[in-house]
């Protein structure tokens, strides 16, 4: 990463409308794999009584991601609500192409997985070659104990638990 100035920023409520902004570029890139269509008003659906949970529920965030100052792509946070599996999910990492290729995602996706003292469940489409090489380098490089999880909810996705170090 070049002399860049990185913040993750937690959001209130009442930037909701921001996040759901930011939220339309990312369901159009994964539109590929997702086979999503945009609705009547040309904009994808978002299911909004799930994304305001993460301003209600216990373990659950939306941060934005700053580059120097300058929104830059977002982070979703959310308490695993799958059975057995007692983790915080990465649910949904975004950054602006602009911002891409720099060091950004991998330092922050670092920075997240290494932080507290919970575990962490990582999930992305197989289909999104893009996701699939970012975070097979991430978890690969990582200095705690990564765990591919076969999960039957949603047979495309590629899940890892992240474990935390144990002292």
């Amino acid at each position: 990463m070049n002399d860049v100035t990185l913040e993750l920023v937690p959001t209130e409520r009442e930037q909701m409308p921001l996040i759901r902004n930011l939220y339309q570029f990312y369901l159009y890139e994964s539109s590929d794999w997702e086979q999503e269509d945009v609705e009547v008003d040309g904009r994808f659906y978002i299911h909004d009584e799930h994304l305001v949970r993460y301003w209600q529920e216990p373990g659950w965030s939306a941060q934005l991601l700053l580059v120097d100052g300058f929104i830059a792509g977002f982070l979703l946070i959310e308490r695993s609500e799958l059975p057995g599996v007692d983790a915080l999910e990465l649910a949904d990492l975004f950054i602006l192409k602009k911002y891409r290729r720099q060091g950004i995602g991998r330092a922050l996706a670092t920075q997240v997985l290494m932080s507290g003292e919970d575990n962490w469940l990582v999930r992305f489409y197989g289909q999104d070659e893009i996701a699939l090489a970012f975070w097979r380098s991430v978890l690969a490089d990582l200095p705690r104990p990564v765990e591919a999880l076969e999960l039957d909810d949603e047979p495309d996705l590629l899940s890892f638990l992240i474990t935390r170090l144990l002292h």
